[in-house]
């Protein structure tokens, strides 16, 4: 079996339709009028695909749980792949997780990454980041994650031992490698980069939107406001997430771009 072969059926797994791959919707069936649709872009590179989604909803007794991810690997498809099957699952077995939900992500990213770290001779040696989204029975724009860059953490990662380079027509890297500060896996660097996600607890009241989840092959060319703009007048939750990578396509955007969009109709 190829690569190719075996992607589309991890691909497949997580719901994507074998018609478009790289595409797929669906909704609450608590709350009708919450929907969710997300659309996948390789990118320029010559390797493959590396990054994962994870879109669903689950119920779990009387409650229903959205989850939403976006797993972007480096070095490998394997560590974001692992992630797609185990985080949220990871998560979910915290058992302060219904009453400090904050605390038990932070813990299950925590617990994870340590077993990918202790799993690096299956898993390879690359990493990956991860922007994730859990609902819970449940106009300007407003960022609900931060970018964990290098230059922003430099500090941190000198009082680790490392270092952040900065070569002229580069990216910053640390340790002249990596272009993230913080991530799951990669075991060559871990005592210089911290896996501890940043996560916010917002109450979604009746006059949001929308959410976005995406790689930063879309969030490299597009500010937040432009994208809520891009897709403010598009009601279907898939051709949103469509619209979005397809305008970071036409903004010259050569990374690999996965988007998420969950409508609050």
């Amino acid at each position: 079996m190829t690569t190719r072969e075996i992607l589309q059926k991890m691909k497949v797994k997580v719901g994507l339709g074998s018609s478009d791959p790289d595409s797929g919707k669906g909704k609450s069936k608590m709350s009708k009028n919450i929907t969710h649709g997300f659309h996948l872009v390789k990118g320029k590179s010559y390797h493959d695909m590396e990054d994962y989604v994870v879109a669903q909803f689950r119920q779990i007794d009387n409650n229903e749980l959205g989850l939403f991810a976006i797993f972007d690997g480096h070095a490998g498809h394997n560590v974001p792949n692992y992630l797609r099957s185990h985080l949220f699952d990871n998560i979910l077995q915290e058992p302060d997780f219904w009453k400090e939900p904050a605390d038990a992500v932070k813990r299950a990213y925590s617990k994870t990454d340590s077993s990918i770290l202790e799993m690096s001779g299956e898993l390879g040696r690359g990493g990956s980041t991860a922007v994730t989204a859990i609902l819970v029975n449940k106009g300007v724009a407003k960022q609900l994650s931060v970018d964990h860059e290098p230059t922003t953490e430099h500090e941190d990662i000198k009082n680790r031992g490392g270092f952040v380079s900065n070569f002229p027509g580069d990216v910053p890297r640390v340790d002249g490698r990596l272009a993230v500060s913080r991530a799951f896996g990669d075991k060559s660097l871990k005592k210089h980069l911290s896996s501890e996600p940043f996560v916010t607890v917002e109450i979604i009241e009746d006059d949001a939107e929308f959410v976005i989840l995406a790689s930063d092959g879309l969030w490299k060319v597009m500010s937040n406001q432009e994208a809520v703009n891009c897709i403010r007048n598009i009601k279907d939750a898939r051709s949103s997430a469509k619209r979005l990578t397809e305008e970071a396509v036409n903004r010259k955007s050569t990374d690999d771009i996965s988007c998420i969009v969950v409508k609050f109709q």
